[in-house]
């Protein structure tokens, strides 16, 4: 833990954090947004898409900036930092309905993994 803390509070660990943050503060913008468009426009697309597409690492962001409060014991920043990841887990799994670039896309990917990983196909030997 104490490597952790010396590496956040140096120039580099700094300097990640804030664009850490920086990212987590586009993502809720695109999220406000979001929330605020008209149904089914197109700027409601745009947000929705680059807000999934933020979702996951500004809570992986969040997470370890509460593990860097929690190292500091900066017990405020901890509850601040645990607000904002809660309510971009919540925000992500609330509106699933929206439409976004990303939807649909799961299967399409699935897919595609699975022809990639798949062993090439054997021939068989002639018969003969």
């Amino acid at each position: 833990m104490e490597s952790a803390a010396m590496f956040a509070g140096s120039l580099p660990g700094l300097i990640l954090m804030d664009l850490g943050q920086a990212m987590v503060v586009v993502c809720l913008c695109f999220d406000m947004v979001r929330a605020l468009s008209v149904p089914r426009s197109h700027r409601r697309y745009v947000a929705s898409t680059v807000f999934r597409t933020l979702a996951v690492p500004s809570i992986l962001v969040m997470g370890v900036s509460v593990l860097v409060d929690v190292i500091f014991l900066s017990w405020m920043d901890l509850v601040m930092g645990v607000l904002v990841m809660v309510t971009i887990i919540f925000r992500w799994h609330h509106d699933k309905d929206e439409d976004n670039w990303w939807k649909g896309k799961g299967k399409k990917l699935a897919r595609w993994a699975r022809k990639q990983l798949a062993p090439p196909p054997a021939l068989a030997p002639a018969m003969g």
